[in-house]
């Protein structure tokens, strides 16, 4: 079974645009090694199609930060994203800051 991870990043600092495209590229690299990512900042379509209240974003997030079995906290300044990382740790789940640490860590676990 793959391992899921959510990607927490900014999104309201700096271009919104470029920040959900990066968040794409990360995924689409986790993919390639085999994870299963959640990528939150989809929500950016979703939100543009039935625009709702900040907290139901934030709420629908927490859910899935729970059910994920790692996050990925990408660089850039984004309170929402810390908030992400405060909860998984609360939970006991890890939280990688790279990359590239999180594909070698989970690829030794998996050995």
């Amino acid at each position: 079974m793959k391992k899921t991870v959510y990607i927490a990043s900014a999104y309201t600092q700096g271009d919104t645009a470029i920040n959900v495209k990066a968040q794409l590229d990360i995924a689409n690299q986790l993919m390639d090694f085999g994870f299963a990512p959640y990528t939150p900042l989809l929500s950016h379509f979703q939100h543009m199609a039935h625009p709702r209240k900040y907290q139901d974003w934030i709420e629908l997030d927490n859910v899935w930060v729970l059910k994920c079995d790692m996050v990925l906290r990408l660089k850039g300044i984004s309170p929402g994203a810390d908030k992400k990382c405060e909860l998984a740790k609360k939970h006991g789940i890890t939280v990688y800051y790279n990359i590239a640490e999180l594909i070698y860590t989970e690829s030794e676990r998996a050995m």
